[in-house]
């Protein structure tokens, strides 16, 4: 089972540096988050994040995402 909130957060977190600022954190591509992995995720809420889209997105797992996406993160619309 996961985190309810930690998951709501996560599909609502965006990068906050580098190349990929600004970019949500369930966008980022795989092998940015394979750096992150050879090369040690940050401290803190940012590193428990990009790990757990690493551990999602290498195995497949992205579909689990869909439902918390479509109900908590903020639609843009263009008329």
């Amino acid at each position: 089972m996961f985190d309810r909130q930690f998951m709501i957060k996560l599909v609502q977190a965006k990068m906050p540096f580098g190349k990929h600022k600004g970019w949500y954190i369930t966008s980022l591509p795989v092998h940015y988050l394979e750096w992150f992995n050879r090369e040690g995720f940050p401290n803190g809420e940012l590193g428990q994040f990009l790990s757990t889209m690493y551990e999602i997105k290498t195995n497949g797992l992205e579909e689990i995402l869909k439902p918390i996406i479509s109900e908590f993160r903020p639609r843009v619309y263009r008329n």
